[in-house]
């Protein structure tokens, strides 16, 4: 016999929930932006590491060697809390 589909709603809901038990607590808000801080920084220092490679002119890549050590102290405080 056919299991009707409010027992298939029950049995999804459980696997659901059972999911999300294994996954362990979620992230809190806070926890959500210094993560997506985090990966914003490095997407920018990845940029500017990029660009001194790049750079011809001594102060061009003497900015570009500032900004970089400001967004690896940005990192670094990020990591350290």
């Amino acid at each position: 016999m056919a299991r009707g589909w409010e027992s298939k709603g029950v049995e999804s809901q459980q696997e659901e929930a059972e999911r999300d038990r294994k996954r362990g607590p979620r992230p809190t808000d806070r926890q959500l932006a210094i993560a997506d801080r985090r990966r914003a920084l490095e997407l920018t220092r990845t940029r500017l590491a990029d660009d001194l490679r790049r750079a011809a002119s001594p102060a061009h890549r003497q900015m570009l060697e500032q900004a970089l050590a400001t967004i690896d102290a940005q990192l670094s405080d990020l990591q350290q809390g």
